[in-house]
């Protein structure tokens, strides 16, 4: 299944709970992999383990879960690393920045005490932060022009003044005059020279120790202010590539104060603030109605035609697979069953899971038919493959074996003993 364009690589994942109640295995050696560009679709029902992989990849699954065993494999700077072997000092640095997560419910994620403003712009301090600081420095360089620029205009006007009410008469006030323009230069260009220099040493290492230093000198604390400038200008631009009607105002409001749409909108702008090589979205249209669903759905689409990222999303909804994305991923009780493209697994489903699900979608021309049985408690699975004891196609080795995951036809990856999936 490894394919050489793969951004991430999901190698046999094993995920447990241990609750009070039992051993919960919420993941039973999944395979997954996702391609640099690419939306790829994470379908299945309620409680089959698709957020849990999500928080997987990100390094945040709640206690007492606990990953024992398989490779999450992430390709960062072009090498490939083992997310599951990582530091949490490293998961920090990349979550939010190439790698990050919009939530499945916005407002249990947006801090209410702090604007919008601030919560984007913490992100981008966190990981743009020498970024942010070029731009507020470039702000100081041009203001300080303007300012020299205009102090030189006025003398400039008042020595044109003088020249026409008679130039040798005001001689003296006009050399005066023309000296204290080539003074107003030479002390902006020392004054700009050691400022510059003392901000881009800030540029060079903002967290050392140098700049904890200096920020109690007056000349740093204005500098925070030109930085927090910078800072709301660039929410400000990202709130508008989320095709937010006024930026400005949004940026200044808090979560309480933002509609469902508008709220899932700041949380998409947090999560592609730093640019992310991989962008997981968690069932973003969840709760919102049929027209603000599809605005997001054309926003997701269009970000990840500018931004160029790979998206992994996850949905119940096979109306939404289809419209978004290129392959889809079938998760039943913890196990990827099958991966294909939409139009072909759309078109030849072979799993029988995914059979039923797709019968199980309202049609005008089609009986609705329901999946028989219920979705097995993940304390104590079935044995062999976990959809047995509700497939119609079931077989005495599916009770006991679990089936492997094999590509059945090209780029078209089943776990199913109808198909060899027995091991050998």
């Amino acid at each position: 299944m490894a394919t050489t364009n793969e951004v991430l690589k999901i190698e046999n994942l094993l995920l447990r709970f241990y609750t009070y109640e039992g051993v919960v295995e919420a993941l039973d050696g999944i395979n997954l992999g996702i391609k640099a560009g690419e939306v790829l679709g994470l379908v299945g029902e309620t409680g089959c383990g698709k957020s849990v992989t999500s928080f997987s990849i990100m390094g945040l699954v709640p206690a007492p879960g606990v990953i024992e065993g398989g490779k999450i494999i992430y390709n960062y700077n072009g090498k490939p690393v083992d997310l599951v072997k990582q530091k949490d000092s490293f998961l920090r640095e990349i979550r939010g920045d190439e790698i990050a997560m919009v939530f499945q419910e916005p407002r249990a994620y947006l801090n209410p005490v702090y604007t919008v403003e601030y919560q984007i712009g913490e992100a981008l301090l966190q990981h743009r932060k020498k970024e942010m600081i070029k731009m507020a420095l470039d702000e100081i360089k041009k203001a300080q022009e303007n300012q020299l620029n205009k102090k030189l205009k006025n003398i400039e006007a008042e020595i044109e003044k003088l020249k026409m009410k008679g130039e040798k008469e005001n001689q003296e006030k006009i050399k005066e005059l023309t000296k204290k323009i080539e003074q107003l230069k030479s002390d902006s260009s020392t004054k700009r020279s050691s400022t510059v220099t003392m901000y881009e040493k800030m540029l060079q290492n903002p967290d050392s120790f140098y700049v904890r230093f200096l920020a109690k000198i007056p000349i740093i604390n204005r500098f925070k202010k030109w930085l927090k400038h910078a800072v709301k200008q660039e929410v400000i631009r990202i709130l508008k590539a989320m095709q937010i009607a006024d930026p400005q105002r949004v940026a200044e409001m808090y979560p309480h104060e933002l509609s469902g749409g508008m709220a899932q909108r700041v949380m998409i702008a947090m999560a592609l603030a730093c640019n992310p090589t991989l962008l997981i979205c968690d069932e973003p249209t969840t709760n919102l109605d049929v027209t603000v669903q599809a605005q997001i759905l054309e926003l997701i689409r269009y970000l990840k035609e500018t931004y160029k990222s790979s998206i992994l999303y996850i949905t119940h909804d096979l109306g939404v697979v289809a419209q978004l994305c290129e392959r889809v991923a079938v998760m039943y009780a913890g196990n990827v069953v099958e991966l294909a493209y939409v139009k072909e697994l759309f078109k030849e489903p072979m799993h029988p899971y995914t059979t039923a699900l797709l019968e199980s979608i309202p049609r005008p021309e089609k009986e609705l038919k329901s999946i028989p049985g219920m979705v097995p408690s993940l304390i104590s699975p079935p044995k062999g493959c976990r959809f047995h004891t509700r497939c119609r196609y079931a077989m005495p080795i599916c009770e006991t074996v679990k089936p492997e995951f094999l590509e059945v036809k090209e780029d078209h990856f089943v776990a199913c003993h109808l198909y060899g999936g027995h091991k050998k």
